[in-house]
């Protein structure tokens, strides 16, 4: 029987991150991290060294937290063997990004500030790494953005999108002339929109977190509700009856003896 695959509205995906940040108490920059190391192991999964004839990876990164989760991508692909090549045309002005900036360029994880002609970008990358825009997004694409999408739509070499194809509207799927990546990495789980990948070889679930959004979830979340419930009953319970036993010995203690001969009662 085949596995029913949840798909996430903007809005589910949205609150699912709120859930973990007040609720597990997970940070931005840990998911990130979990984000980040899981689209590398997909990739490297998918497109094992051995196959490939390059090793060189080009990582195309946004200004939100996808564009984050490709820079962590980027630093574990280089510890996986990989030579992976950042384009980041749009920096975010935040610690967590300059860090995450800063241990790749400590790591010799070169950025460049223009993507290569089509023949060089062709020839040079054996796979390229899509984390421009995340479940955030609404088209259609800023202007500052439609070069790289351009060019990610002329280009031979194969793409992994990480959570949902850039320029896709997360609930509506593709516009009439959208990137159509090779592979889809979708994080925690699919989005709407992705019902749409008939195109698309293959779909990779990758999540180092747990899925809080399927039906096992939910029965294990009601299940440790119940068993919040019942150990608060049996505590009530237990400590009833050690004030019934206490009750008992007291009465015992204070109770009057019985006067064996005439089987009155007397203090």
């Amino acid at each position: 029987m085949q596995k029913m695959v949840k798909y996430l509205s903007q809005r589910e995906a949205i609150n699912i991150d709120q859930e973990l940040f007040k609720e597990y108490m997970f940070s931005v920059d840990q998911l990130m991290e979990l984000a980040g190391l899981s689209c590398a192991s997909a990739i490297y999964k998918c497109y094992p060294l051995k196959e490939l004839t390059i090793n060189s990876v080009l990582i195309c990164c946004g200004p939100g937290n996808n564009g984050g989760d490709g820079l962590v991508c980027a630093r574990h692909l280089k510890l996986f063997g990989y030579n992976p090549i950042i384009y980041y045309p749009k920096r975010t002005d935040s610690s967590l990004y300059s860090n995450l900036t800063t241990q790749c360029v400590g790591m010799d994880i070169p950025f460049i500030s223009k993507l290569p002609d089509m023949e060089n970008l062709n020839k040079e990358y054996s796979l390229i790494v899509d984390a421009l825009f995340g479940f955030s997004f609404k088209p259609p694409v800023r202007p500052e953005f439609a070069d790289v999408i351009g060019a990610l739509l002329e280009t031979k070499v194969p793409i992994a999108s990480v959570d949902i194809p850039s320029g896709w509207d997360v609930e509506k799927g593709p516009p009439d002339e959208g990137l159509q990546p090779e592979l889809l990495i979708s994080l925690t789980a699919p989005k709407q929109g992705c019902k749409a990948v008939l195109g698309i070889l293959a779909q990779y679930k990758a999540s180092a977190l747990p899925n809080y959004t399927t039906e096992a979830a939910r029965r294990e979340r009601e299940s440790r509700e119940r068993r919040k419930v019942e150990l608060i009953i049996s505590l009530f319970a237990g400590a009833i009856f050690l004030t019934a036993l206490l009750l008992v010995a007291i009465t015992l203690k204070m109770a009057p003896q019985l006067d064996e001969k005439d089987g009155k009662l007397f203090k």
